[in-house]
């Protein structure tokens, strides 16, 4: 699978391992960045250009880190297409896919250690979107919100 990465400074370290193991899996591994360790970056300098390359299609999924996963949530899902969760547990990796069809895991890394984090990772990547009538149509009105052809109410 094709897989983009992106973190800032508070994600760099738990990224570059993160890409190591997808690559040693068979994935193929898109870095946005941060490449170097920069103390003064900023997580929607990194996140966001691995939320328009999923939206574009050319990534498949995308693992956004920053130090607490909560601020590449936020920006990840700044764009339409992109349906971005902050990850701590198995359950919410697998049903954040089957059910809302999610396409970016957001992680913390101090949330999660290197080992945890592969784990959230892989359970992500393994799980498909159910398809369910009622996943469909819930996605479909958000989808509706992200075209602007309806107010949020």
């Amino acid at each position: 699978m094709r897989v983009g990465v992106a973190a800032d400074h508070g994600g760099y370290a738990l990224k570059s391992r993160v890409a190591e193991a997808l690559a040693s899996e068979g994935h193929e591994v898109v870095d946005f960045g941060a490449f170097q360790l920069e103390p003064s970056d900023d997580y929607p300098d990194f996140v966001l250009p691995l939320a328009k390359a999923l939206s574009e299609g050319s990534i498949e999924r995308g693992i956004a880190i920053c130090t607490s996963g909560v601020g590449a949530s936020i920006a990840a899902n700044k764009v339409a297409g992109v349906r971005a969760a902050l990850i701590c547990d198995t359950y919410s990796a697998r049903q954040g896919v089957e059910d809302d069809d999610m396409n970016v895991i957001c992680l913390g890394s101090r949330l999660s250690g290197c080992a945890d984090a592969v784990d959230l990772i892989k359970t992500f990547l393994g799980a498909r979107f159910s398809g369910a009538e009622r996943h469909r149509r819930r996605l479909g009105k958000i989808a509706k919100v992200e075209e602007a052809k309806c107010q949020v109410e």
